[in-house]
């Protein structure tokens, strides 16, 4: 029996939730709860920070997205603090690595070796620009997914993946070049490689979708970013892959006091209804 590939499990999630919320992590020890702060070192606070996140909005999430930079910047504690909080979240929910991996074939898989085989993620987000062989590692794991960055949400995402191209912006030839990399006789398990695409550019969103029916979206810029979850779903109607949109800063610091975690669940709860009702 052929093991589900990521975006059926995501899928299957998704359901169970009702959910296309994907909550991610970005622990900034700077904007920590102070009765945190004040009983624990930096470590210790994330870790308790982290853990009542989960506890809170595991409910209202379909998936979490940890940003590796905000763990690796701890230092010596950083991968304790890691596998800490993937220990916290329950086996069931999809959990996504937020490197932004690309190098070489080589260093690529062992980057991916260590995302999949040693802390377990489900999916992790990827950069193409090294081309096929800096991907191609990520895709070898059955069951598990990738997410190339194709449209970002940053102030600079324009400087090079809008440029035209054949009458193209380049996010277009990134994203057709990269579904070849799927098709029948590469080995690939279908479902298992997605795209990256923010929310502050819905025309982007949409020509993706278009694009790339059937593939696993990653929307960030809901939130914080200013995006909008209407137009976001307006723009990816037609297609029947799976979509996370991810908010962190707006659930995370939805509160800097004692009722954080509480804070964080109404606003987890809030997006995953807004989701529903604009959805429907």
């Amino acid at each position: 029996m052929t093991a589900p590939s990521f975006a059926e499990r995501l899928s299957a999630r998704q359901a169970e939730t009702s959910s296309l919320v994907c909550i991610g992590l970005d622990p900034d020890p700077q904007r920590l709860p102070l009765h945190l702060t004040s009983e624990h070192n930096a470590a210790q606070a994330v870790i308790a920070f982290n853990r009542a996140i989960i506890e809170a909005t595991v409910g209202a999430a379909a998936a979490y997205k940890l940003n590796l930079a905000f763990f690796e910047a701890l230092g010596s504690e950083s991968w304790n603090v890691l596998q800490a909080t993937l220990n916290t979240i329950p086996k069931a929910v999809p959990v996504i690595a937020d490197g932004k991996r690309g190098d070489i074939g080589n260093s690529a898989r062992f980057y991916a070796h260590t995302c999949f085989d040693l802390l377990d993620f489900d999916a992790c987000t990827v950069s193409g620009y090294m081309g096929r062989d800096s991907v191609a590692p990520f895709l070898d794991h059955p069951g598990r997914g990738a997410f190339l960055l194709a449209r970002t949400s940053n102030p600079g995402g324009s400087d090079f993946q809008k440029i035209e191209y054949q009458g193209r912006p380049l996010y277009e030839h990134v994203v057709r070049t990269a579904l070849a990399w799927e098709k029948p006789g590469n080995n690939r398990a279908k479902g298992s490689l997605g795209f990256v695409v923010g929310a502050s550019d819905i025309e982007a969103l949409r020509r993706i979708r278009t694009l790339a029916p059937d593939s696993p979206l990653l929307i960030p810029g809901v939130g914080a970013q200013g995006g909008n979850s209407s137009d976001v779903l307006e723009a990816i109607r037609e297609g029947s892959g799976p979509v996370l949109v991810n908010s962190s800063r707006a659930i995370l610091y939805a509160s800097a006091g004692r009722d954080f975690d509480h804070a964080a669940r109404q606003a987890a709860e809030t997006l995953r209804m807004s989701l529903a009702v604009a959805l429907s």
